[in-house]
């Protein structure tokens, strides 16, 4: 049940409408103004109906405050003027007053329709080479993930992203960064776990000269480098606790102190941070500060490991194949029916990274147009195998549903055992979608020996 925000000062006439849009099944909320409006929350709600003309501030106001939240404007004034400014400033329509029953419901329904669709669209990134390109993904928990974002970045609120090693942490901080209204200004990433312990204070917050042994100039940190921007802190569980400190008191005063300095400068700084540890455990332990935990998580998103990405596992995958063969001059390369069955069953324990990894080596090591299971370097076990999804393919030449519980290993065996007689080493390696070299090796891997066929007397 979608919810809806009037604002109006006219009481009568937003009773009128809460009653009309309550029969038809909308939860309504009401507000005299844009002070009582802001009060409420409006990126609470899924649209937001406001009068044009509102004691103190214009409802106008609210476009941009509510966003990404769509705004529908009323105006008795039915000009086209101040219908245009209305749809200038960002307004999703506009209806004149008196309104139209029919005319109104049939707006309502198509604003929140449009902001349904872009809600589970993927953002666009802008990657560091200046590429633009959208997320990937359309399963059910990059759908929260892409309403989550889209809903966050406008607030300008501290962000916590939390996921796996591998998930994608950062471009979800960069999606944040770029459809925030800080997009102009630098977004500073920065690997928490990657900078030494005694140097990580100097990195973020900067050092005056003679500050420390080997201090030979001052140094601007990266908290200071993001000033109007975003600074975006990977795996901040890893930050010392003196760090942490100093981390607090720019979250709540907005000022930082270099090392070796008694002047405070004012930051303008939003801190979006990611980790793959549980701070609040961290924080029982000692180990995280707790109101630094607090501070931070006022927005929290989080990452689906890969192997809870079923439907999109083979999508990211030929996305990521493709790329790698730009790199390395290989397009045409395509993943073989066995890769992708093995691709979409193993358990990916590092994720899209892992992925990106083992595609790396297919495209490298792949002899001919097809990508082998061999080919990708996969050393874990596989997950059982479940029904096969319908993109990698099943004609009357695959196994049958009787065999899916089993292994790949498991399977590979028994095809190989059970066919072998009627069919030569190139026809068994065809139809597994493997080369002969991989299946000679299967064989000696899993002692397999190789029947001879028998001797064709002459005739």
């Amino acid at each position: 049940m979608s919810r809806i925000l009037i604002v109006e000062d006219e009481a009568i006439i937003r009773t009128a409408l809460r009653r009309l849009l309550e029969r038809h099944d909308y939860r309504v909320s009401e507000a005299g103004s844009v002070a009582e409006a802001l009060e409420l929350d409006p990126q609470h709600f899924d649209l937001v109906i406001s009068d044009l003309r509102l004691p103190g501030e214009a409802g106008t106001e609210l476009i941009a405050r509510a966003a990404p939240i769509p705004v529908l404007i009323m105006t008795s004034y039915a000009s086209m003027r101040s219908a245009v400014d209305a749809l200038k400033l960002g307004a999703v329509d506009y209806v004149a007053k008196p309104f139209d029953h029919d005319e109104l419901l049939e707006t309502v329904a198509r604003a929140l329709h449009q902001q349904a669709a872009r809600s589970t669209e993927p953002p666009d990134v802008t990657e560091p080479g200046g590429n633009a390109q959208p997320m990937i993904g359309s399963c059910a928990a990059m759908q929260v993930v892409y309403t989550r974002i889209r809903k966050t970045a406008p607030a300008d609120v501290t962000v916590l992203i939390q996921g796996e090693s591998g998930t994608g942490k950062e471009l979800v901080a960069r999606a944040i960064h770029q459809q925030s209204r800080r997009a102009a200004a630098p977004l500073i990433c920065v690997n928490c776990a990657a900078i030494p312990e005694t140097l990580i204070e100097s990195e973020l917050f900067g050092h005056e000269k003679g500050a420390f042994t080997g201090a030979s100039a001052a140094r601007t940190g990266l908290v200071e480098a993001a000033d109007g921007g975003t600074l975006f802190l990977d795996e901040i569980g890893e930050l010392p606790l003196d760090a942490q400190a100093r981390l607090l008191r720019v979250l709540q005063e907005g000022e930082i102190r270099k090392i070796g300095s008694v002047e405070t400068r004012h930051v303008d700084v939003r801190l979006i941070a990611a980790t793959h540890r549980d701070l609040r455990a961290l924080s029982r332990t000692g180990e995280f500060r707790l109101d630094l935990y607090y501070r931070l998580n006022v927005m929290q998103i989080d990452l689906p490991p890969l192997r809870e990405r079923d439907d999109d596992i083979l999508e990211i995958a030929d996305i990521l194949l493709d790329k790698a063969c730009q790199r390395h001059g290989r397009e045409g390369l395509r993943l073989s029916r066995a890769s992708r069955r093995t691709i979409h069953d193993y358990p990916w324990p590092g994720n899209v990274r892992e992925l990106e990894n083992a595609l790396e080596r297919g495209v490298i090591l792949a002899e001919g147009h097809l990508i082998h299971p061999d080919d990708l370097g996969l050393s874990a076990p596989p997950r059982p195998l479940a029904a096969p999804p319908p993109s990698i393919g099943s004609g009357a030449d695959e196994p049958g549903d009787a065999e899916e519980d089993l292994s790949l290993e498991d399977y590979f065996q028994h095809f190989v055992l059970e066919h072998q007689d009627q069919m030569s080493e190139t026809e068994l390696a065809q139809k597994l979608g493997i080369s002969r070299k991989c299946l000679w090796e299967r064989r000696q891997r899993l002692g397999i020996p190789r029947k001879k066929s028998p001797r064709r007397s002459a005739g």
